[in-house]
């Protein structure tokens, strides 16, 4: 499993990864001059125990390399984490499809309480159908805008203004355990935004097949980055 879908356009797919669990012990261990071939179940006390106690480094020595394909909106949240390296899908050079995302009924909500303490509730079915139908409509209208200005001549660069931010854009993104740790401990949990969220659930799942006992031992002890 190297690519998870997520939502009807978008999706999060393992481009390469240089990273296993033998990676962190070693690391770890050459402080004591010594190196494993193998993992043992002492080798998985060490890394329960450098969670266990913030030791990070020895999780730095790794990268994943992620192809992703989501909203504008949620990459604009996705890059306020500087702990990787991105490169974005460039709408000065290339056409940018008619991909949209639009929610499923049940992701129509309304924004309940103050702004730090407010939860999300559902809404009625014909303002969810009436909301979705609004949304579609709006996108539709832009991209026809997008489109008639490329045929008269207008630069992409240009002509992408009229664009929303519910476009689909794709992205490179680079990192390693320890920082993808963080992006998980903030991103794949209750007070994150939902959109973003199911993207994180797609990241967590990838990494789960590369690192099984650092995120074992990540969910162990708090989902917390060491």
């Amino acid at each position: 499993m190297d690519r998870i879908d997520v939502f009807s356009d978008g999706f999060v797919r393992l481009d390469e990864a240089m990273a296993d669990d033998l990676s962190v012990v070693n690391a770890a261990r050459v402080s004591f001059g010594t190196r494993r071939e193998a993992m043992d179940e002492r080798d998985e006390g060490l890394i329960g125990f450098l969670m266990r106690e913030r030791h990070g480094t020895p999780f730095e020595h790794n990268a994943f390399r992620f192809h992703v394909r989501a909203p504008i909106f949620v990459m604009r949240e996705w890059i306020r984490h500087r702990v990787g390296s991105f490169n974005e899908l460039s709408g000065r050079y290339a056409k940018i499809d008619d991909a949209f995302y639009v929610p499923a009924l049940e992701d129509v909500r309304t924004q309940v309480g103050k702004p730090g303490s407010y939860t999300f509730e559902s809404v009625p079915m014909d303002l969810a159908e009436k909301t979705r139908a609004t949304i579609e409509e709006s996108y539709r209208s832009a991209y026809a805008a997008y489109e008639a200005m490329l045929a008269d001549g207008v630069a992409k660069e240009v002509a992408r203004s009229v664009l929303p931010v519910g476009i689909m854009t794709e992205f490179y993104w680079t990192l390693n355990a320890r920082s993808l740790m963080n992006f998980l401990s903030l991103r794949n949990q209750e007070h994150a935004q939902r959109e973003i969220r199911r993207y994180a659930e797609a990241v967590e799942a990838l990494f789960e097949t590369r690192m099984p006992i650092t995120h074992r031992c990540f969910v162990e002890h708090g989902r917390r980055a060491p």
